[in-house]
């Protein structure tokens, strides 16, 4: 195996071990809730958790676009500026989940207007949604930090990140729906605990790790004009290129609600095994931002092109 295919590997499994882990926390959701005997639950977790899924997605610019500036500003070997993306995502990302708390409201409304669901899905899922969307501000921040993990070419944490928020995801629902009987409140609630204790831990790792770096903070620049709109204007192919993909998605969950509950439930159960191939493969789109961004931040075009061609090899 020649050396680029290892450091390849060594970014992409860790990624994709990390991504399969989201469509099986899926389905263990819907095994919790499935276990409750009625299969408006099993449509509400559907309604809820893709409206978030679309809105998380639609920002999902701030971690791919910020591994790829990462990647670059650490081949060029400025540290400052590896510091200075990462508080420019982060600061994004909170403002936007400020944004989407403030609206939560017309944002539900909105998504029930496009998905049109039974009005029994409806009440349960507004219920999922009332409690699920104080989450923004810890999602969208770990889309940063994971991002700018993934940028320093360190996929390992992020992976430790995403197997302990399944296993405290896992436990805090399982513990508030069959011993507290809460239903889809339980597994809503378990759900936010884990983004928060899932953004602690990031930045606890960030500290352990990366807090050596400080030294070269330097606070001038972060907001400057130019840089956000390179930020901005980067991100932008991004979040369009997302946008067609989730309205997709959008629609093929629109589509099962319109048929009743149990189409719905049964689309469900066969998107979750659909997206876990489509996870696997982004283990090696994280892998391709990483090496890429850093050969090309490092002016080393041979190497740029020797990543992309085994990129697409594997």
């Amino acid at each position: 195996m020649i050396k680029i295919d290892s450091q390849i590997l060594r970014i992409a499994l860790p990624s994709i071990v990390s991504n399969i882990t989201v469509p099986l926390l899926g389905l263990v959701d819907l095994a919790i809730v499935g276990h409750l005997g009625n299969a408006v639950y099993i449509g509400a977790i559907a309604v809820g958790s893709m409206i978030f899924n679309v809105i998380y997605w639609v920002f999902g610019f701030l971690r791919m676009g910020t591994s790829g500036m990462t990647s670059q500003a650490l081949g060029n070997r400025n540290i400052a500026e590896v510091l200075r993306i990462l508080v420019r995502s982060v600061t994004v990302g909170l403002l936007v989940a400020a944004v989407i708390i403030v609206l939560q409201s017309s944002v539900r409304s909105a998504a029930f207007l496009i998905i049109r669901p039974t009005a029994d899905i409806r009440a349960a899922a507004s219920a999922y949604f009332d409690i699920c969307v104080w989450g923004a501000p810890a999602m969208l921040g770990l889309y940063s930090l994971s991002g700018w993990f993934i940028g320093m070419q360190n996929t390992r944490i992020p992976m430790f990140i995403s197997i302990m928020q399944n296993i405290v995801n896992i436990a805090a629902s399982l513990t508030l729906v069959f011993v507290f009987g809460m239903k889809v409140e339980g597994v809503a609630t378990g759900t936010l605990i884990a983004q928060y204790a899932g953004l602690v831990v990031g930045v606890l790792l960030l500290s352990h790790y990366y807090g050596r770096l400080g030294r070269y903070w330097n606070m001038t620049g972060v907001f400057l004009r130019s840089a956000l709109w390179r930020f901005f204007r980067v991100n932008s192919d991004i979040f369009v290129r997302t946008l067609f993909i989730v309205s997709v998605n959008f629609y093929f969950l629109s589509a099962g609600a319109a048929q009743g509950k149990i189409l719905l439930a049964v689309n469900t159960l066969l998107m979750q095994l659909f997206t876990l191939f489509s996870y696997v493969m982004d283990g090696f789109a994280y892998a391709g931002e990483a090496l890429c961004g850093r050969y090309y931040g490092a002016g080393n075009k041979s190497a740029f092109r020797l990543a992309i061609r085994r990129l697409f090899v594997w």
